[in-house]
């Protein structure tokens, strides 16, 4: 299936513009599964089946597992979901940045190798570094935008000029997203909740554009804010991701109810914001 058909069936089936991200981290997993030689795939694995029906994606971050030495437990995981929740489509947060060859083998890492539905991608080396994803056309491809972390500043928001003579850098990717290379209507982009301002200007840009929205509850990211800037005209058009509040809602046993008990409240309340 194509990643956006699946994300919009998402969205409105389970009435979820929630991204659940899964960045598990060895140091915070609970007590029972320390030691355990696939405590990474049980921690993401029960993270899953406990929150698949809250959630319109769920989001593996792959430097948490490469660092341990854990794709494999990454391929199975994806491959879990696909098993077992195959209407959640799956984005590999990747990041990858390169051209040419190099990143040809990083699209065949994420959909061939991994199974992933969509990856994130830098868009800084321009077209030629993206379009060997774009050779998947039932794979999602969501460009880094304006980031949520502090320093995204230091470059997104430089004038590079523009059709009305002013222009900053986050604004001439979303426009060149929006109007020249979404040929194939699977790319998003990434927008972080930090920068609500920002959230709007790019929905203003790109009309429906899907948005990847990370930064809220630890990062500082307002939900209300988020929504009422981003959402597009139907009340769907985000994935609003959170990790850390729900996958480290307990360090106990009950940490995969807690993360339910969790994902649930974050679905709703980013409900009570959308429009009707």
């Amino acid at each position: 299936m194509h990643f956006m058909t699946a994300l919009k069936a998402a969205w409105r089936q389970r009435d979820s513009l929630l991204c659940v991200g899964l960045d598990p981290d060895p140091a915070k997993l609970p007590a029972h599964l320390a030691g355990q030689p696939e405590a990474i795939f049980e921690f993401c694995r029960e993270i899953v089946d406990a929150t698949a029906d809250l959630a319109c994606c769920f989001k593996p971050q792959i430097a948490y597992f490469a660092a341990q030495r854990a794709e494999d437990q990454l391929e199975a995981l994806i491959e879990h979901i696909h098993r077992r929740h195959p209407e959640v489509p799956v984005i590999l947060d990747a990041k990858r940045g390169d051209i040419g060859s190099t990143a040809e083998q990083y699209a065949i890492e994420a959909f061939e190798r991994y199974g992933a539905d969509a990856i994130t991608v830098s868009p800084y080396m321009g077209r030629d570094s993206v379009e060997p994803y774009f050779a998947y056309p039932d794979k999602g491809v969501i460009l880094l935008c304006r980031t949520s972390n502090a320093g995204g500043s230091d470059l997104q928001f430089l004038d590079v000029g523009g059709p009305a003579g002013q222009e900053r850098l986050f604004e001439r990717v979303a426009r060149l997203v929006a109007e020249e290379w979404n040929t194939g209507g699977n790319c998003g982009l990434v927008v972080g909740a930090t920068f609500p301002d920002e959230i709007a200007r790019v929905r203003q840009l790109t009309g429906d554009l899907p948005l990847l929205v990370p930064g809220i509850g630890a990062q500082g990211g307002d939900i209300e804010a988020t929504v009422k800037a981003g959402c597009s005209a139907d009340g769907s058009g985000l994935m609003i991701s959170s990790s850390r509040a729900i996958l480290y809602a307990s360090r106990g046993e009950d940490f995969a109810e807690a993360a339910r008990r969790v994902a649930t409240a974050t679905r709703d309340a980013i409900n009570v914001h959308r429009p009707t």
